[in-house]
């Protein structure tokens, strides 16, 4: 097979900042609560795209810790937005064979949510065509304390902490870590997400509002994907480093 008839590389996970629902109803005169019932159809759409072109994790930002500083008729619109999606696209998830899993501190979250999400990750426990993961009360800083805090009640001795062992307490532990890393709404910025697990992830920043990014905007973060080099700190094809010349006796 020659190389131009090889496929492009494709992200295994891919990761979403899904950023700017607020932005897309304010341009239309909207409420910003409407943005967000958008935003919950945009993320139906990707789903099955991420799905259909073979990648195996998707995991998307829909709620952070900071967010609870939003006005408190918003934040719980938001909520209440939450139960009403589960209940009215869970049936088809589960049918496209989409596994959902809740990342994220769920202590402050309400017996109805925390319910909600229960029965999310229960009905699609089986699936296996793609896993969607949706951050939820969730911070990159919260995750790295909170597998700490976790490790360290296992009786984890200090000396025998390291990457590996920490990074099975984190939240995403069953996931590997993502390649793809997508922000949408023109934000330069990576908002305490997922920072332990992006530490080599592609990044990738759209001016395109969340509620409008479809299958070409997803395909354009996958074709720019496909033209970086990835080496993780190596060197590609460079030679091997020569033998230390022995020390000479003083």
């Amino acid at each position: 097979m020659s190389h131009s008839d090889r496929s492009p590389p494709l992200p295994r996970h891919v990761a979403i900042v899904m950023d700017g629902n607020g932005r897309w109803a304010r341009k239309r005169m909207m409420p910003r609560f409407l943005g967000h019932t958008q935003g919950v159809d945009a993320v139906l759409k990707i789903v099955r795209a991420c799905a259909e072109r073979g990648i195996d994790y998707l995991t998307l930002f829909a709620f952070s810790s900071e967010n609870w500083k939003r006005p408190q008729e918003e934040v719980s619109g938001l909520m209440e937005l939450v139960i009403v999606a589960v209940s009215k696209y869970l049936r088809t998830l589960t049918e496209d064979g989409v596994r959902i899993r809740i990342v994220g501190d769920r202590s402050r979250l309400s017996d109805k949510l925390r319910a909600a999400w229960d029965e999310a990750e229960n009905l699609t426990r089986d699936n296996r065509r793609i896993t969607l993961s949706v951050a939820f009360n969730y911070g990159g800083r919260w995750d790295i304390v909170q597998a700490c805090r976790r490790a360290m009640l296992d009786g984890v001795a200090p000396e025998a902490l390291d990457e590996a062992t920490l990074s099975r307490y984190l939240a995403l532990s069953y996931a590997p870590d993502p390649d793809l890393f997508i922000r949408t709404g023109g934000e330069i910025r990576v908002s305490n997400f997922l920072l332990w697990q992006t530490a080599y992830a592609e990044l990738y920043f759209t001016e395109c509002l969340w509620p409008e990014f479809g299958e070409a905007e997803l395909d354009a973060a996958l074709a720019d994907f496909a033209r970086r080099d990835r080496r993780f700190g190596m060197v590609k094809d460079a030679p091997a480093p020569a033998p230390a010349e022995p020390l000479e006796s003083a």
